[in-house]
């Protein structure tokens, strides 16, 4: 049996720490030890992007991530994207303002790489966005406003950066 780990993590910006099994991924670490449920497991194979987080301003995937790996680094979850006085994120209220959601299991995934597209520079284009998004699946098909949402957002956070 595996000796627990204690680790320090950073998560929306509030420091915790966790006493864990080295074998716990970070999807389960934020879901079952601290209560953060808004990132998803869908696949729990790294296929769908449900899982993805932002880990030091970079997207990963929670589920194929240890959370060992990423002590004492800055990790984003949906719960975090919104501003301090509770407005949403530029890209969360463009997904509702779109309507690029249907059951809405896959958008805080999908809001967590979106933001990341925007970030990395990749939101040039409806073909560049769908092809940076690809790992993010939505059973639903709910993929033309989503890139639709994710053109107004990057918009709108140029705007913000000028």
């Amino acid at each position: 049996m595996a000796e627990n780990l204690r680790l320090q993590l950073e998560i929306n910006g509030q420091p915790h720490t966790l006493l864990v099994d080295p074998r716990v991924t970070l999807l389960d670490a934020l879901r079952e030890h601290l209560a953060l449920t808004g990132t998803k497991k869908g696949c729990d194979q790294g296929q769908c992007g449900a899982c993805t987080v932002h880990v030091n301003g970079k997207r990963v995937l929670s589920c194929l991530t240890l959370v060992a790996q990423v002590a004492n680094q800055s990790i984003t979850t949906i719960e975090g994207m919104a501003k301090p006085d509770g407005s949403l994120h530029p890209v969360q209220a463009r997904f509702l303002e779109h309507d690029a959601f249907q059951c809405g299991y896959c958008t805080p995934g999908q809001i967590m790489s979106a933001a990341a597209c925007i970030e990395e520079g990749h939101a040039g284009s409806a073909e560049e966005i769908r092809e940076y998004m690809s790992g993010n699946i939505c059973r639903c098909g709910a993929y033309p406003n989503i890139v639709e949402a994710i053109q107004q957002a990057a918009a709108d956070l140029s705007k913000e950066a000028t």
